[in-house]
C-alpha cells in the first residue's frame, strides 16, 4: 500500500467510526452538552428541565425527537473531524519521526494529536451550528443554513481560542495516555500488533484521560458557543463561574460527560484504531 493509499485509509477508517458513534450515541451528547451549559446545579428536582429542556411536557416520541437536534450539521462535523484528525495523526507522527528524528513514544504520539487537535479548528462552524441547536430552544424551528446565514462565518468561529486551548491538551492526553498504555503496559513494540482488547484498554485510558483534562475549557467552549450567556468573553465566563458557580463547576458535567460521552469516544477510537491497523497490515 503505497502513502497516499495509506493515508485515504486512515482517513476513510477514522471517518466510518465517527459515522457509526454518531448513530449511537448523538443523543448522549446532547445531554452532556446541556448539562455544561446550564446554571444550574443537576438535581433529582430540575433534571428534567435541564435534559429535555422546552420538551418536558411532550409527548414521549416528541421528547426521544428533542434529543436529536443539529443532527446533520453533527454528522458533518462528527464524521469530518474524526476522519480528518484521527486519520491524519500518525502522518504527522511519521513526519515527527521520520524527517525530525523524534522517537516514537508517549510524547511524540501526544504531540502529533495535539497539532491535529490545532488544526481541528477549522472545522469549528460545524460544531457550532450542532451545540446552538443542541442548547438553545430558538434555534431548533430553523434550518441549518437559515442559522448559518443568519450568524455569518465570523460568529460562528466564537470561542476558537478556547477551542484551541482545549484541544491541545485534550488531544496530547487522547494520544499520550493511549500510546503509554500501549508501550508500557502491555509493552508492544508496533502498535498495530494490539489485540481488540488491548485497543480498547489503551483507548479508555486516553478518552477518559482527556474528558478530564479538558472539561473546564469545554465548559468555556461550550458557553461561548451556545450563545446564551451574552456577548461575554472566555474569560468573563470564567470569573462569572468562578465568582457565581465556584470552582468545581469547572467540572460540571464531568462525570455525566464521562459516563456517556466516555463510552462513545471510547468505541469510536477504538474502531478506528482497529479498523487502520486492519488496512495498514
Amino acid at each position: 500500500m503505497t502513502g497516499t493509499e495509506m493515508a485515504t485509509a486512515r482517513c476513510i477508517a477514522s471517518g466510518a467510526a465517527g459515522g457509526l458513534e454518531l448513530c449511537l450515541f448523538y443523543p448522549l451528547d446532547t445531554v452532556a452538552k446541556r448539562l455544561m451549559n446550564s446554571r444550574d446545579h443537576f438535581s433529582a428536582s430540575n433534571w428534567q428541565k435541564l435534559i429535555l429542556q422546552d420538551s418536558c411536557s411532550a409527548t414521549p416520541m416528541a421528547k426521544v425527537r428533542s434529543l436529536f437536534p443539529g443532527l446533520s450539521a453533527g454528522a458533518a462535523y462528527k464524521i469530518t473531524q474524526r476522519g480528518f484528525v484521527w486519520g491524519c495523526q500518525p502522518l504527522v507522527k511519521d513526519v515527527f519521526r521520520n524527517r525530525f528524528k523524534m522517537k516514537s513514544g508517549v510524547f511524540c504520539d501526544g504531540l502529533a494529536g495535539s497539532i491535529m487537535g490545532m488544526c481541528e479548528v477549522a472545522l469549528l462552524p460545524l460544531n457550532a451550528l450542532k451545540t446552538k441547536a443542541q442548547t438553545n430552544p430558538e434555534y431548533r424551528s430553523r434550518g441549518m443554513m437559515h442559522i448559518f446565514r443568519e450568524q455569518g462565518v465570523m460568529r460562528l468561529y466564537a470561542g476558537w481560542q478556547w477551542t484551541i486551548a482545549r484541544n491541545v491538551p485534550g488531544s496530547f492526553a487522547l494520544f499520550g495516555a493511549n500510546a503509554f498504555v500501549k508501550n508500557h503496559v502491555f509493552g508492544l513494540r508496533n502498535h498495530r500488533d494490539a489485540t481488540f482488547l488491548q485497543t480498547t484498554a489503551s483507548s479508555t485510558a486516553g478518552c477518559v484521560s482527556s474528558i478530564l483534562v479538558a472539561c473546564p475549557l469545554d465548559i468555556v467552549k461550550t458557553r461561548i458557543q451556545s450563545g446564551m450567556h451574552g456577548q461575554h468573553g472566555g474569560v468573563q465566563i470564567m470569573q462569572n463561574i468562578v465568582q457565581k458557580e465556584g470552582l468545581g463547576s469547572f467540572f460540571k458535567g464531568a462525570l455525566p460527560k464521562v459516563v456517556t460521552v466516555g463510552p462513545k469516544l471510547i468505541f469510536s477510537f477504538t474502531i478506528a484504531q482497529c479498523l487502520m491497523a486492519r488496512f495498514e497490515r
